[in-house]
């Protein structure tokens, strides 16, 4: 179950968002629009990807 990976996706503009959600998305490894990253599947990172949800694609 550790190998578990989740790609998340930037899909929407970081302008106009609280500070501490642009600190959760940098920490998801995300920059620039439609960047990418491959993460593993943990409830830290699950955390993470459902407080900014509204910015994200996820996959997998």
């Amino acid at each position: 179950m550790a190998d578990k990976k989740v790609k998340v996706t930037l899909v929407k503009s970081l302008i106009g968002t609280k500070e501490s959600h642009r600190a959760t998305v940098r920490g998801l490894g995300l920059r620039r629009l439609n960047s990418s990253s491959e993460l593993q599947d943990t409830p830290a990172v699950r955390g993470m990807i459902n407080k900014v949800s509204y910015l994200l694609k996820c996959e997998g």
